[in-house]
């Protein structure tokens, strides 16, 4: 009796990496550029075929104000299907995104 293997056709293909959008976000923010800042988001992930939204944080102080406009950027992008990841970011505004339980959320 001869054992029969499964057979595929399948060819190995090699990975890609994920389309990315970087969003490149500048400080001081106030709650007031947090709705433009939302727009601006919406817009660039409008275009399409985007699977990762990178955050560029650099300079951006570590308060409540921009966890609080991460959090609405992570949304907008998973509302769309892709994740949102953190460029840049100081330690303690990694700390303070932690604490504030997004960790998940906002990978980086």
């Amino acid at each position: 009796m001869t054992e029969r293997r499964p057979t595929s056709d399948a060819r190995p293909t090699a990975c890609r990496p994920p389309r990315a959008a970087t969003l490149t976000i500048r400080g001081p923010l106030s709650r007031s550029d947090l709705p433009r800042l939302y727009e601006r988001t919406c817009e660039l992930l409008a275009q399409g075929g985007v699977e990762v939204l990178r955050c560029d944080v650099s300079g951006v102080a570590a308060d409540a104000v921009a966890v609080d406009a991460l959090a609405r950027l992570a949304l907008a992008a998973r509302r769309r299907g892709c994740c949102a990841e953190l460029r840049g970011a100081s330690a303690e505004l990694r700390e303070l995104v932690a604490f504030m339980g997004l960790a998940g959320v906002l990978r980086g």
